[in-house]
């Protein structure tokens, strides 16, 4: 499969881009909204062709899909214009700034007949698998959970994640990871309620904490702009327990752990060192091939919007927000 890269964003060439390349596929094509800007990456990174704009890249090239890094507010509008010229369409998680986006869009390109899958790379990783099955089939009477991705991001006016405009803010950028693997590993909760800070005065939240409620259960998340590094998820069972350290974006690939307890015997497991990127792309590749649905494709994104939407809904009245 041949790649094109919409926009020179850090999470495409630092990850993804040399994931396609290690792969059996190809990055053929990469554009920018500036034409030097393009060139100059395109020739460090080995990739055939630029273009001094996305839509070109989407005219012009001989590709077969595109990966859509772009800030948030703009993926629908790509994703779209993606679709439209008969492209399959890798693009960055959120999918989309709100559920009844997430919702047009996956409904959107099922009609143009291309694929559409959200990249939450986490899901790929064979640890995401084994904890799920772990919670699945040895936790019995789960009573809670608590996920969290928090980091320093530094207070640059121009970080997109700081811009409303853009659909930034810390539940946008890292806490959809907290909400994606409480979801995946425990269900879709019955309510939800939140509370947020916006320290830096930018009109996003910069720190938000957040409680699901299940039949029997409950679960916390946070994320932040405004702590040190963590993430991690932990779930509570009447019979054990299962914890995961650097759990969305392992620091170091070769040391990628899960523990666990089950009736009072201990286990720590060990997972051979991947590249969950590299995972994710030769998942999409082989969805576009079959015609099957992606893990995480839009009825699957738009179920995590439908969350977070929800948690935002909630830090804004104060009241807890049910999911009927």
């Amino acid at each position: 499969m041949r790649f094109g890269i919409l926009s020179t964003a850090n999470i495409g060439l630092k990850a993804v881009v040399p994931a396609i390349q290690a792969s059996e596929h190809e990055v053929a094509a990469i554009a920018s909204r500036d034409g030097d800007r393009a060139t100059a990456v395109a020739q460090s990174h080995d990739i055939p062709e630029s273009y001094g704009s996305y839509q070109d890249l989407l005219d012009e090239a001989a590709i077969d899909a595109v990966y859509v890094p772009l800030p948030n507010s703009l993926h629908a509008e790509w994703v779209r214009k993606a679709a439209d010229a008969g492209l399959n369409v890798l693009c960055e998680k959120p999918l989309a700034v709100d559920a009844t986006e997430a919702r047009d869009l996956g409904e959107y390109c099922e009609d143009a007949g291309v694929t559409l899958m959200s990249a939450f790379m986490y899901r790929y990783h064979p640890r995401t698998e084994r904890a799920a099955e772990i919670v699945a089939e040895e936790l019995e009477q789960v009573r809670g959970g608590f996920a969290t991705f928090q980091f320093p991001l530094r207070d640059r006016p121009d970080d997109i994640r700081l811009n409303p405009e853009l659909a930034g803010g810390s539940l946008m950028d890292v806490g959809c990871y907290a909400v994606s693997v409480l979801r995946t590993l425990l269900g879709e909760p019955d309510a939800v309620s939140a509370r947020r800070l916006d320290t830096r005065d930018c009109g996003v939240d910069t720190h938000l904490t957040g409680r699901f409620d299940y039949p029997g259960a409950t679960a916390q998340l946070s994320c932040s702009f405004d702590t040190q590094l963590v993430q991690r998820y932990r779930i509570e069972a009447e019979n054990g327990w299962l914890e995961v350290e650097d759990a969305f974006n392992p620091s170091n690939p070769e040391e990628v752990t899960l523990e666990y307890a089950v009736d009072g015997r201990q286990v720590t497991e060990s997972f051979d060192a991947t590249d969950q990127y590299r995972l994710q792309v030769e998942h999409f590749a082989d969805c576009v091939e079959s015609g099957e649905q992606p893990r995480t494709d839009a009825a699957e994104a738009t179920a995590n919007m439908r969350v977070i939407d929800a948690l935002y809904e909630s830090a804004d009245t104060g009241e807890t927000v049910r999911l009927d």
